[in-house]
């Protein structure tokens, strides 16, 4: 809910003296220029490190960004966290498609390929403008955006966060079963719930803002998926939770 102020960049890469390396270098630089002209968040510090690399073989381009905004009242701040039986989940922003480069396409079919997905940054700025004006007007109490992943691991994290209230989802309400609406990896949508969807749809349409009905919250602490198969939200947050002790275990 807090409005942009500023932005600090860390650009990490390998040897600038190479002609491919300069060219990510100078790429990540005017994609994050043109977005922070378009989205009115000046960059006002950061750091570079370059000459990363081992043998000889550079680290993939690390371009990192932190945002700082201003909330007048912390109060209304929402987290990704739902907290009600009857809320509803709804995709805001458009409808995923995009699957090259995916995480999906990456870890299920073990490739590295296609394209990105394309950047509005323009629709970028007008949905999250509407995305905060709603949390602001307490219309929003829960928000997730989607990234890694695509809309599915989006809810998986509210999901998580909302078995600490007791509470589960339940997807089985969304017609798309395709991998590309529940994994696609495209750029500027959010998960949002609320507890009076027909206003909150009523408004997005006044802005011109693509919505859909994804799912709804219930009291049991299960994610039901949109065939009908079950996660035990316990059993999800264990996995979770326990991968980074048990990679360092050394175990799988």
């Amino acid at each position: 809910g807090a409005t942009p102020l500023a932005v600090t960049n860390n650009l990490n890469f390998g040897n600038p003296e190479k002609p491919d390396i300069m060219g990510q270098f100078v790429h990540a630089l005017k994609g994050m220029g043109d977005a922070c002209r378009v989205l009115d968040y000046p960059i006002i510090s950061g750091n570079v490190s370059l000459y990363n690399e081992t043998n000889g073989k550079a680290i993939f381009p690390t371009p990192v960004i932190g945002g700082v905004g201003v909330l007048k009242d912390l109060s209304d701040h929402v987290t990704i966290e739902p907290d009600h039986a009857e809320q509803v989940l709804i995709l805001v922003g458009g409808i995923p498609a995009h699957l090259g480069q995916s995480l999906y396409l990456r870890e299920i079919y073990g490739l590295e390929a296609g394209q990105t997905p394309a950047v509005d940054l323009d629709m970028e700025r007008k949905t999250g403008a509407f995305i905060r004006t709603e949390i602001l007007n307490g219309t929003i109490k829960a928000c997730q955006d989607v990234s890694d992943g695509g809309v599915l691991c989006a809810i998986a994290d509210m999901a998580m966060a909302a078995c600490y209230n007791g509470l589960g989802i339940d997807l089985r309400s969304c017609a798309d079963h395709s991998p590309a609406f529940w994994f696609g990896e495209d750029q500027g949508l959010y998960i949002v719930a609320v507890t009076h969807e027909d206003s909150f749809l009523h408004e997005a349409q006044k802005h011109d803002i693509p919505t859909q009905i994804i799912g709804h919250m219930t009291d049991e602490e299960t994610l039901i998926l949109p065939d009908g198969g079950q996660i035990i939200l316990t059993d999800l947050k264990e996995t979770h939770e326990g991968w980074m002790p048990t990679y360092m275990d050394g175990e799988t």
